[in-house]
C-alpha cells in the first residue's frame, strides 16, 4: 500500500504531523480517513476550520494555511506495527521537511508522535519549550483517534489553544 501524499507548501500557518496513515487512509489516499478518527470534527468544533471538512478535501486545507505529513509514511493497522528503524528514518525526514518548509507551527497530533520526533521522554499538552526545530513553534495536541479515552470536549479545548495562537499576529 503506497504512502499518502503530504500536503506541504512554504509559509504554512500549521503543519499537522501524525504518526502514520491508517490502512483506510492508505486505501483512499487521504489523511485522517478512518471513519472512527475525529480529526475533521475536532478542527471544525475548535474553530480551526470554518466548516466541517472531509478527508477527501485534505488538500483544500492548504488554502487555509494548513498542511499534513506524518513521522512514518507507511500505512499500518496501528502504531504497534511501526518499526524502530521507520521512526529513525521518519525523524530525519520530518526534520528536513520542517527545515525546508518552515511552517509557523508544527502541531503533533498525539504525544507519542512528538516524543518519537523530539526523543524527549514526555511532553505536556500545548506549546513545547524549547522547540527542537529552530523558528518553528511546536504544539502537542491529543490524538484524534477514536481509541483515545480523553473526553472529546477536552481534546477540542486543547485544539482551541492552537487556534487562538494560530490566529494571533
Amino acid at each position: 500500500m503506497p504512502a499518502i501524499p503530504d500536503h506541504l507548501q512554504q509559509q504554512l500557518n500549521i503543519l499537522f504531523v501524525g504518526f502514520n496513515p491508517s490502512l483506510r487512509s492508505g486505501e483512499v489516499g487521504h489523511h485522517y480517513a478512518n471513519p472512527r478518527n475525529r480529526f475533521w470534527q475536532i478542527l471544525y468544533r475548535s474553530g480551526l476550520t470554518p466548516r466541517l471538512y472531509h478527508p477527501e478535501e485534505d488538500g483544500d486545507l492548504l488554502e487555509l494555511g494548513y498542511g499534513f505529513t506524518n513521522i512514518v509514511s507507511r500505512p499500518t493497522r496501528g502504531i504497534d506495527d511501526i518499526l524502530p528503524e521507520e521512526y529513525a528514518e521518519g525523524r530525519i525526514e520530518l526534520r528536513e521537511k520542517l527545515e525546508q518548509y518552515r511552517p509557523r507551527i508544527a502541531c503533533f497530533v498525539g504525544k507519542g508522535v512528538y516524543t518519537k520526533y523530539s526523543k524527549r521522554p514526555q511532553a505536556p499538552w500545548g506549546f513545547q519549550s524549547p522547540s527542537t526545530t529552530e523558528d518553528v513553534v511546536e504544539f502537542v495536541a491529543p490524538s484524534s483517534s477514536g481509541l483515545v479515552r480523553m473526553p472529546l470536549d477536552d481534546i477540542i479545548d486543547i485544539y482551541r489553544e492552537l487556534r487562538i495562537y494560530a490566529n494571533s499576529e
